[in-house]
């Protein structure tokens, strides 16, 4: 006769390894299903155009194509997009403007490239879990939120860092790819061939990539002067703005091309004069509280020892 004890263990192990089996199940089908998904929009095709908002429909199967993210999670970038249409109305103009100074894309919106940002800062969110409970222990998953923010901000910088970096460099060069425009077209080439032949010489540089972005508007039919008021939009610099308009000016006047880039690349090398003398007259204030450190320091690492000698043993006669 059999034990009540020993049938028990029986009676329950079917029921746990059923149970076990069940969530096994769940969970590799959810497995199967995420991955179907994801491979599934990965390779869906383009979106299908309507009769009505055509242009916007084939701007976001270009960005399908190139930003796998976009493409993964197209409905959360969808309602953040509106979600900072409706918070950060005000800002999204500046954002605009630097995504444009950064050379990224034109197909992003300025709500949809936030949104963007904010879609890696969420996903940042598993690291800083794992990274402030190694460091500090479990209570300090609360600070999970504020790292998020964080690091939503730091990408946000990132960006503006980013657009002035590339402003900068296109300043930089701009006068030399103007005076190469002034020697072409003075040597008998048309202004089209001259901006090619300086494009494809400073290919690789973002002045080249505005320069060329000119040239291409100008094959797609768009006039000299709607070229140039389209890069001094994209760029919206205050020096840039300066220069383009001073072009666009003479362009209305039927002044000489090869003329006005003369004189404008001229113009730059003295204001990068000025900024260079201006950024030199301000490094001795900007030293002035390095070198006070450095010199407490100092005192600090001579008198240290002689001031511990003194609190411990007191003054020896």
């Amino acid at each position: 006769m059999m034990c009540p004890t020993a049938i028990l263990p029986l009676a329950v192990l079917p029921v746990g390894f059923g149970m076990e089996l069940i969530a096994s199940a769940l969970i590799g089908a959810a497995i199967v299903v995420l991955v179907w998904w994801v491979f599934r929009i990965l390779e869906s095709d383009d979106l299908e155009q309507g009769a009505e908002w055509r242009y916007d429909v084939s701007r976001m199967n270009e960005l399908r194509r190139i930003d796998p993210l976009y493409r993964l999670l197209q409905p959360v970038f969808t309602v953040l997009a509106r979600l900072n249409r409706a918070v950060f109305r005000e800002g999204l103009t500046e954002i605009h403007r630097q995504v444009q100074a950064s050379g990224l894309p034109r197909f992003w919106l300025p709500e949809e490239y936030l949104a963007r940002l904010q879609v890696l800062a969420i996903c940042s969110t598993p690291l800083w879990i794992y990274a402030l409970v190694w460091v500090f222990g479990p209570q300090a998953m609360l600070l999970t939120p504020l790292a998020v923010v964080l690091t939503a901000w730091f990408l946000r910088y990132r960006l503006s860092a980013r657009a002035a970096s590339r402003l900068r460099q296109i300043k930089r060069r701009m006068p030399y790819l103007l005076d190469l425009l002034t020697l072409l077209m003075e040597a008998g080439a048309t202004f089209l061939n001259a901006l090619n032949q300086a494009v494809d010489e400073f290919r690789g540089h973002p002045v080249a990539e505005e320069f060329g972005r000119v040239l291409a508007d100008m094959n797609l039919g768009k006039t000299r002067m709607e070229a140039f008021q389209s890069m001094r939009d994209r760029l919206a610099d205050d020096e840039i703005t300066s220069i383009i308009g001073t072009i666009i000016q003479g362009e209305h006047l039927g002044t000489p091309l090869a003329r006005i880039f003369r004189s404008q690349s001229d113009v730059l090398r003295v204001k990068r004069s000025q900024r260079a003398e201006t950024i030199a007259g301000e490094a001795g204030v900007n030293m002035l509280l390095p070198a006070v450190l450095v010199m407490a320091s100092t005192v600090l690492i001579i008198l240290g020892p002689f001031l511990l000698n003194f609190m411990k043993f007191g003054l020896a006669l």
